[in-house]
Order: C-alpha cells, then structure tokens, then sequence
C-alpha cells in the first residue's frame, strides 16, 4: 500500500539519512554488471552444455538478471542463477582464481569483466542523482552507500563521487563483517548503524527488487525504488513505498 503524500515527503523533520544502493541508482553501471554476467554465464554455460549435452540456454539480460542476480553478492548471484538451471558447483573460496569453476571462481571471472571495462572507459553517474545528492548535502542529511558490490570505491573515484559519503557498506564489507546480503537487511542495518541512526528516520533508495525487499525487511522509514527498467509496478510489489524515474524528480 502506498504512503499518503505528507508521509512521503523528504525533509529533515522526518528523516536524518538517506541509503543509496550504487549500481543503477548513483551510477549507470548496472547494464555494465548485466553485460558482463551474461558473458560469464554464457561461456559457462556453452562449456556446460557441450559436457553435459544438454541444450544450451542463454542468459537472460531481462529476466535472469532482474530475478537471480541483480543487487546481490557474487556468490549469492552465481548460485541463485545455476541453482535456477538445476546446475550446482562448490562453494570454492574468495581467493579462487577466475578459471575456477567454483560460485566465488565464477564470481571473480566477472568482476575481472567488470574492472577492465571501468578502467578502459570509465564510469558516468546519473545527473539526477548527482543533483538529488548534492541537494541532501546541501540540507546536511547524512548519506551512505550501500551495494553487494566489491567494485564500489574504483566506481564512485571513477565517477569522480568518492568525497561525497560519509560511509560505504559494500561487498568487502560483507565478507569482513559476515554479513547476509541483500533482500537480507543486513546491509542497510549496517549502514544506519554506522550513521547513527535509527531505520525508521533513514530513507533506502533502490533499483533492484533485492534492494527494495531489503529496506522493507529492515523496516525503513521510506523505500524509494528507481524504475530505470519501466519497472514501477514489480518494484511496488516488492516493498517500495515510492518510485520514481529518476533522483532529479525528488528534488522540491
């Protein structure tokens, strides 16, 4: 059920921080994550296909993406996907190489995708979320990013945004802390704790339904989702009390 306007309304009074997760929210990186799982998975799968003689399916950009991988761990998107194919490998380390064919192997072959493409050409962050950003600042709400992502400084320095948090909660952040990835709202918990603040005064922003489920989970004071994917409806469904197009749209 969605909130009445009043309650939806971003000012100091109701809330103290807002919660960003990074990927398709602050940067347009998730088509680039999306690319470069679907090329993991398709040599994987291409190579699984010719062992096994099953059919090769593969990789959905829409469909596989947005239901098995999207705003989770590695590990979590790698093992959720297979599993979705009946296809099981070890757990393995994350010290695994990328030609192991192990859940943090497979994990490691795409992040190595990942950080060739931003060190060949860059990162561009959305202007709306970069004016929505500097619009928080401006009202000294406390901000925090929060992403499954292992990726997450060399994106944000390559986005130029790395000055502009006051806490980072990613992938690495997990692994130390063991933390449960998202729809798990551990994460996000995380963040708010490191802010000082209590749930119900932070603000979670998402684009994927693992994020939006995760700020529901955690009982948030307001889940916004960034339908990037003419997505508004599945990401209602899935906890957001709000959604928008873009960032530039919550500015008043």
């Amino acid at each position: 059920m969605q909130q009445p306007e009043s309650e939806r309304t971003i000012t100091r009074e109701r809330y103290n921080a807002v919660l960003f997760d990074l990927d398709g929210v602050i940067t347009d990186t998730a088509n680039l994550h999306a690319a470069c799982w679907k090329q993991m998975f398709d040599e994987y799968l291409k190579k699984h296909s010719a062992q096994s003689g099953e059919a090769f399916r593969p990789f959905d950009l829409d469909m596989d993406y947005r239901l098995y991988v999207d705003g989770k761990t590695r590990s979590d998107g790698v093992r959720d996907f297979l599993n979705s194919r009946g296809i099981q490998v070890p757990e393995g380390s994350p010290e695994d190489p990328p030609q192991a064919e192990t859940l943090s192997g497979l994990g490691n072959r795409k992040n190595d995708l990942v950080n060739k493409i931003i060190e060949d050409i860059g990162v561009k962050p959305y202007e709306g979320s970069v004016r929505f950003i500097q619009h928080l600042r401006l009202h000294e709400f406390k901000i925090a990013v929060v992403t499954s992502s292992q990726n997450c400084k060399a994106v944000l320095r390559a986005a130029g945004l790395d000055t502009f948090f006051e806490v980072q909660v990613d992938g690495n952040t997990i692994d130390a802390k063991r933390l449960a990835g998202k729809p798990a709202p551990d994460t996000y918990l995380m963040a708010a704790k490191l802010l000082g603040v209590e749930p119900v005064r932070a603000i979670v922003i998402e684009d994927a339904i693992s994020g939006v489920r995760a700020g529901s989970n955690g009982n948030f004071g307001l889940v916004i989702g960034v339908a990037r994917k003419g997505n508004a409806e599945e990401l209602r469904h899935h906890g957001a009390h709000l959604v928008v197009n873009d960032l530039g749209e919550l500015i008043n």
